[in-house]
């Protein structure tokens, strides 16, 4: 049938955040490693610690192109799961988005117990798994009232904690040239466990949690400027290659490696004291409380984007959208202080134990990261791009953090049981809703064997499981179709099938005037309709322009989400960026 489309008004946007504020979102949780991550690196690798870290930057430099290359291809909302989902399949996809949830989780729940261990050290009557819980709450609070407003709060943090940086390098240096290097010279007298290599090996594996927090930026990169993300990415690269192997190196250099080991808690704080006295010592325990706090709301941020993105793709119940007055998914910062609270009673705040957690699921993100940006280059080659990572540049960043996983299992094998105990629930849990139609069957032949057997009607019926399945099928689908051949128009309808719940697509052909419709086309359509019973197929001609304003009126008029819209890969000749078109996906 054959339908005119009329002009649509471009939807409005809300304010999006500038470079210093989404950098202070994701930089107080890559930055805040250095409080921690200078200790591990000191313990595995001794005196080479800052060389260790340096390896870690020279890493996180080359996934600077890789994420820049993903996200820049597909500047939508969701990290890995975003790019898995647009070049493999549904399920791969949230397998990604688990992990990179638990990683959110776990982070949120140390940081918070940390920050509350650094405030415990000057009252040592705070009761500390209820003021986890409280600052935990604080965070809910500040993100319901809108990523705007938290922003500010992030500001603040992030440059305390760079200027309390500075302040420490500068003293410590200073201290190292009036004291001179007989301290670093007895250091370096002291021998290593195994080989140099050894210890730079499972140093690096250590020290990469480092850089846990470069993948929030992708979570929320719809909430940035035009042009914002990629200096994201290089201001992050830039704090952690800098301070994290200074802050090491002045540790090595003023503190005997014993020391540093016994002070490991709050080695930076312990630096300070020595290099400072106790008035450096304080003010560096309470910018730590304060960026281990802005941490807890980089997951928050993180993880909201994310959890929008799969429940808009049903991969998550969809009650989780509802707004309030401020735009805010309230019910997912609501759900995630729960669970992060749960997470603390059944642990009863053990850091161990979710270490376990944070370290292969963020190391596993990472990987699945570089995972789909190599998809990205077979399956979607054609889309525009601002950077290309080279495939050197993928082996060795891939290969590192593969090594750095294997380390961390080797170092720690009870994490993988404890990050098992943890995944494994929350991949059931997505994964229920990605096959909740086979199962919804299944309950619904088990529900009919039993009213036979009874012969009287339950409470709860097969014919009303069989209503819910068409509901939830009912939702239709739209493909843009440029006049694909039908091979092309084929993989679409089998991507349909095997990953989404519907049993109804819509194929729209967008003319320009004067344009005749294009019989071939219609015909083999007919024949694919004919090989997928299954599936109502919908053949529609418009006229008009097709871009984000034909859209987002097709998306009102018909009520199909936008995310529900695919579309081929565009090549450079198309006028439009993905992330104007709304949340459209692509399938071929």
């Amino acid at each position: 049938m054959q339908q005119d489309a009329s002009t649509a008004v471009a939807p409005s946007h809300a304010p999006k955040l500038k470079e210093l504020a989404a950098t202070a979102i994701c930089g107080n949780d890559i930055t805040s490693s250095c409080l921690y991550v200078s200790a591990l690196a000191i313990i595995y690798a001794g005196q080479y610690a800052w060389v260790a870290l340096l390896m870690v930057g020279g890493v996180l430099f080359l996934f600077r192109s890789i994420y820049g290359e993903v996200v820049g291809a597909l500047p939508l909302n969701g990290g890995a799961y975003n790019a898995l989902l647009n070049t493999t399949s549904k399920s791969t996809a949230s397998l990604a988005a688990c992990l990179t949830l638990l990683s959110y989780m776990a982070t949120a729940v140390i940081s918070a117990s940390e920050a509350m261990h650094y405030v415990h050290h000057f009252w040592q009557g705070l009761p500390i798994l209820y003021a986890t819980i409280g600052l935990l709450a604080l965070f809910m609070g500040l993100t319901i009232m809108g990523i705007g407003e938290s922003s500010i709060v992030a500001i603040i943090i992030f440059i305390t904690h760079i200027s309390t940086l500075t302040l420490l390098v500068l003293v410590g240096f200073f201290y190292l040239f009036s004291q001179g290097v007989d301290t670093l010279a007895l250091n370096y007298s002291q021998p290593l466990e195994g080989s140099i290599w050894k210890a730079l090996f499972f140093g690096f594996a250590a020290a990469m949690l480092g850089i846990s927090g470069f993948e929030s930026s992708a979570n929320f990169v719809e909430e940035q400027a035009p042009g914002v993300f990629p200096k994201t990415l290089r201001n992050m690269w830039l704090a952690v290659t800098i301070f994290n192997p200074l802050t090491a190196f002045l540790a090595i250099a003023i503190i005997p490696i014993a020391a540093a080991v016994e002070n490991q808690t709050a080695l930076l704080a312990y630096l300070g004291e020595v290099a400072g006295g106790s008035w450096l010592a304080v003010l560096i325990s309470v910018d730590a409380a304060l960026v281990l706090s802005g941490a807890v709301l980089t997951s928050y941020v993180g993880m909201t984007g994310l959890v929008q993105r799969m429940t808009l793709d049903r991969c998550l119940p969809q009650f989780l959208l509802k707004m309030n007055k401020r735009g805010s998914a309230y019910l997912i910062m609501i759900s995630f202080f729960l669970l992060c609270v749960s997470i603390l009673f059944l642990t009863r705040g053990d850091i161990g134990a979710l270490a376990g957690v944070y370290t292969i699921s963020f190391l596993s993100v990472m990987a699945l990261f570089g995972l789909g940006n190599i998809l990205l280059k077979f399956r979607r080659n054609r889309l525009p791009r601002p950077v290309r990572a080279s495939a050197l540049v993928l082996f060795v960043a891939i290969s590192a953090v593969l090594a750095a996983l294997a380390g961390n299992a080797i170092l720690n094998p009870a994490y993988v049981w404890v990050f098992l105990e943890y995944f494994v629930p929350t991949v059931a849990v997505v994964f229920i809703m990605l096959y909740r139609i086979e199962l919804l069957i299944f309950v619904a032949y088990l529900l009919r064997q039993i009213e036979r057997q009874l012969n009287k009607r339950l409470p709860f019926t097969s014919h009303k499981i069989i209503r819910l399945i068409h509901r939830i099928r009912s939702q239709q689908f739209v493909f843009f179709t440029r006049g694909d051949n039908i091979a092309n128009i084929n993989k679409v309808m089998r991507y349909i099938v095997e990953n989404e719940h519907t049993n109804r697509i819509k194929i729209v052909n967008v003319l320009k005037e004067g344009e005749e419709p294009p019989k071939k086309l219609m015909h083999e359509v007919e024949v694919l309709d004919l090989a997928y019973p299954e599936l109502e197929v919908d053949f529609v001609i418009l006229r008009g322009h097709f871009g984000p304003k034909l859209v987002q009126e097709l998306s009102k008029k018909w009520g199909i989400p936008k995310n529900f819209m695919f579309i081929g890969s565009p090549g450079d000749r198309f006028p439009y960026g993905l992330q104007e078109m709304g949340g459209v996906r692509l399938v071929i």
